[in-house]
């Protein structure tokens, strides 16, 4: 039977996203060229043996429009027999490209394939692709929510709400993620994984010495009238810092079988090993990370105990607290080297930023399982487990 490993995983430093973050200047074209070409160079193949390129992209219009992906391969250098497509699952949009990558690897569609994503997020503001759009649900979705949803950062505030998670709880993950990403960034932990760019070599948001006393002074993110009258339970406790940043970067992951990999003279990083995709209350939105989880568990035989590092997007603090709370997990086995709310979270490229991420840490801490989860807008989640080779 076919499998599918990676075997080679890089990524840019993630920037501000902002007029004044490094990576601003980048076109968001070039900007994914960047981890595409470098992915390229660090494996050494002839670039005519790539079966396809699927990328992540999630503010699909302007510089990201009309598959964007297909114009950073050539960009790249790829040869133009190389074909390229974009997809969109919201955050988790390249860790979805990783998984149409391994299944089609699996299922003998393709040899050899790159898994990628990107976001410029300072070039193309998150959901400008919505600007001039009067009704985007259509009536029969209206009927079907007739009180209407709600922005992810009211999701995130009602997730906090219904498991009792506090305002310090949430500030001291924050300063938690950010201290494990400064030590990681310090002990050269992140050397391997990052390709730099614009003189820029780790991660920009990263902000060391931090304390619980100037994350309690920030006020809510998401404070809004309509919002608290309907929803009274909401604590508003959801802040910039101990939320998701906004930022550009990229990355890109090699994918092939064993013996793609060993007729290449390539050496497998890991084996992709389950994956799973659910969809949960759109609601609450960011909560399908928890049966994900236990989906993608149940999919390779394994529990959580069974798990060296876990790899769980900080979209929100609350996010990552209430999916520890339900499924158990030791929370020093999570995000080691410290997750989106420290490294930053470049919405389409965070999969595969993550992904990066984790098969690394694997290599360096020279364990077995990782398993890797992401909430995505609309109740949706990806999860993956790898196993280290």
């Amino acid at each position: 039977m076919r499998d599918a490993v990676i075997v080679e995983a890089v990524r840019t430093p993630v920037g501000r996203g902002k007029a004044n973050g490094t990576l601003h200047p980048e076109h968001p074209v070039d900007l994914m060229a960047h981890s595409l070409w470098e992915v390229l160079q660090r494996s050494g193949i002839d670039p005519i043996q790539i079966d396809d390129v699927i990328g992540g992209v999630v503010t699909a219009v302007g510089d990201q429009a009309s598959n964007m992906t297909r114009r950073a391969a050539l960009a790249a250098g790829y040869p133009e027999s190389v074909p390229a497509t974009t997809v969109d699952r919201q955050c988790g949009s390249s860790q979805q490209a990783i998984h149409f990558a391994a299944q089609g690897v699996i299922s003998g569609a393709y040899d050899l394939a790159i898994a990628a994503g990107s976001e410029s997020m300072s070039r193309i503001p998150m959901g400008s692709n919505m600007i001039g759009t009067e009704d985007p649900a259509g009536v029969a979705f209206a009927e079907r929510y007739p009180e209407g949803l709600v922005p992810q950062g009211i999701s995130a505030e009602l997730i906090a709400a219904k498991w009792g998670i506090s305002r310090t709880e949430m500030d001291e993950f924050a300063l938690s993620s950010h201290a494990k990403a400064a030590a990681a960034t310090e002990e050269g932990r992140f050397k391997r994984e990052v390709s730099a760019i614009r003189e820029l070599d780790r991660d920009e948001g990263i902000r060391a010495g931090s304390t619980l006393e100037t994350l309690a002074g920030l006020r809510p993110a998401y404070y809004d009238e309509a919002a608290a009258a309907r929803f009274p339970q909401i604590g508003w406790n959801i802040t910039a810092g101990n939320a998701s940043q906004v930022n550009d970067g990229s990355a890109a992951v090699m994918i092939t079988t064993s013996e793609k990999a060993k007729e290449l003279g390539l050496t497998p990083m890991a084996r992709l090993h389950s994956f799973a995709v659910v969809g949960d209350d759109p609601l609450m939105m960011l909560t399908a990370v928890i049966p994900a989880t236990q989906k993608v568990l149940a999919k390779a035989g394994l529990t959580m105990n069974d798990i060296d590092l876990f790899e769980v997007n900080e979209a929100f603090a609350s996010v990552v607290l209430a999916w520890a709370k339900e499924t158990g997990a030791d929370l020093s086995k999570v995000n080691v080297n410290g997750g989106a709310i420290a490294i930053g979270h470049p919405l389409g490229g965070s999969g595969a930023r993550i992904m990066t991420t984790m098969v690394h840490a694997l290599a360096e801490r020279e364990q077995r399982f990782g398993l890797q989860v992401m909430c995505e807008a609309g109740g949706l989640s990806n999860a993956t487990i790898v196993e280290r080779l």
